[in-house]
C-alpha cells in the first residue's frame, strides 16, 4: 500500500516525467544534495547540470510502487524504471529528505 506523501514530492515524480528540468530545479533548497549513480550533486547549479547532464541521458518511465517514511522522518519511494538505459530497468529507491515544501536531500540508489 502507498503511504501518503508531500506534494514536493509528487510534484518531483510529475516534473520528472515531464523532464521538465526547471520545475525540477525550483523543488530544491539552495544547499540541497542529490546522490545518484554515486556521484554528489551540491546546491542548485550542480543539480541542475546533474539533470541537464546525467539525468537526463536516457529516456524512461518511473512506476511508484511503495512509499514509506522512516521514524527519522525521512520519505522511501521504491519504483521501477523502464526504458533506453542499459539493462532497460531498473528497481530504485528515491530518499528525500525535506525542508518544509522543498526537498533538502535526494538519494537515489538500487
Amino acid at each position: 500500500m502507498l503511504s501518503p506523501v508531500p506534494d514536493v514530492i509528487t510534484r518531483y515524480f510529475e516534473a520528472d516525467a515531464g523532464r521538465d528540468i526547471e520545475s525540477i530545479v525550483a523543488l530544491f533548497a539552495d544547499d540541497a544534495v542529490v546522490v545518484d549513480e554515486g556521484e554528489t550533486w551540491r546546491g542548485i547549479s550542480e543539480i541542475r547540470a546533474w539533470q541537464e547532464g546525467p539525468a537526463s541521458l536516457y529516456q524512461y518511465t518511473t512506476e511508484v510502487l511503495d512509499t514509506d517514511r522512516t521514524p527519522e522522518g525521512e520519505y522511501v519511494v521504491t519504483g521501477r524504471l523502464e526504458g533506453s538505459f542499459p539493462g532497460g530497468s531498473a528497481e530504485l529507491k528515491w530518499r528525500f529528505t525535506l525542508d518544509a515544501d522543498r526537498i533538502r536531500h535526494l538519494h537515489i540508489a538500487p
